[in-house]
């Protein structure tokens, strides 16, 4: 099975890493990350992201081991509209978290539109936070917790 997921991933994070591990239960996978141009403009809370090829290291260094373990492929590619490659035919599935399912149905609709066959859309639950909070890429940027969730040390529950 080809499988499709997209993000900015900046910072990698454990929220990010269950999204990767679905997508390599289900096969060989194709990552589109956003190219600078649209991460900036699609960022829901305006924050600086880091340049595309320092983000593509840190996705290459997390699916390398995960490909290995799950004994799949993956590729990562530039996507530069938010729809991305999964519009693109030779793909089976999509790994969308709660809030992208909507994206993940429009990217649907123009696959039917084209002619393609829908894709099966796997959703995964967030990942909390030490705090139940979801695990956020803001949160981290913040500093109000690091990539697994644990809260930093100027934000315990002792201090809080």
């Amino acid at each position: 099975m080809q499988v499709a997921l997209g993000g900015t991933f900046d910072p990698v994070h454990d929220g990010h890493r269950a999204l990767f591990d679905r997508a390599f239960e289900l096969g060989d996978v194709t990552v589109g990350l956003t190219s600078d141009a649209l991460a900036a403009e699609t960022r829901k809370v305006p924050r600086r992201v880091r340049p595309f090829e320092d983000r593509r290291a840190d996705v290459d260094a997390e699916l390398d081991a995960l490909a290995a373990a799950y004994d799949h492929t993956y590729r990562i590619r530039r996507l530069e509209e938010p729809t991305g490659i999964a519009t693109e035919p030779g793909f089976d599935a999509i790994v969308v978290s709660p809030e992208t399912r909507s994206g993940a149905e429009r990217i649907n609709e123009i696959r039917e539109a084209r002619g393609l066959a829908p894709l099966r859309i796997e959703v995964v639950d967030h990942v909390p936070a030490e705090d139940g909070e979801r695990i956020s890429s803001t949160r981290i940027v913040r500093g109000e917790i690091d990539r697994h969730g644990n809260l930093t040390p100027e934000r315990t529950p002792e201090t809080d």
